[in-house]
């Protein structure tokens, strides 16, 4: 069982269809940001995860498809850490990473859009 934090971005179906639209080295340019923050999201959360064992911390991953980050962990007990249960309280680790990167994430990606704006007279 696999816990991913989804985090709907308002906009997100639309930016899929766009990027068919830019040319090839906008796109690289924009997988490099998304692969980027991804890594730094995963980096954030693999420190916010409460370590007992190190199990769960070598479990977090983040991937990139189709324009969408995946981001989550594979530990079996993922979700209760990061959502709790009755007897546990939540230690989210997930959730927070992504929040604490999402402005960097919107930044990158409307740079990149603008200057392929700009580098086709728009």
């Amino acid at each position: 069982m696999a816990v991913e934090v989804s985090c709907d971005v308002e906009g997100a179906d639309e930016f899929a269809a766009a990027m068919q639209h830019f040319d090839a080295a906008m796109q690289n340019q924009v997988h490099r940001f998304l692969t980027s923050w991804a890594a730094d999201v995963k980096a954030s959360a693999m420190q916010k995860v409460r370590v007992v064992t190190g199990h769960l911390r070598s479990t977090i991953y983040a991937t990139i498809r189709d324009w969408v980050a995946q981001i989550g962990a594979d530990a079996t007990y993922a979700l209760f850490v990061e959502l709790g249960t009755k007897h546990m309280l939540a230690r989210p680790y997930l959730y927070p990473a992504i929040q604490e990167h999402l402005p960097m994430l919107e930044f990158n990606i409307i740079g990149a859009i603008e200057q392929a704006k700009t580098e086709a007279g728009l």
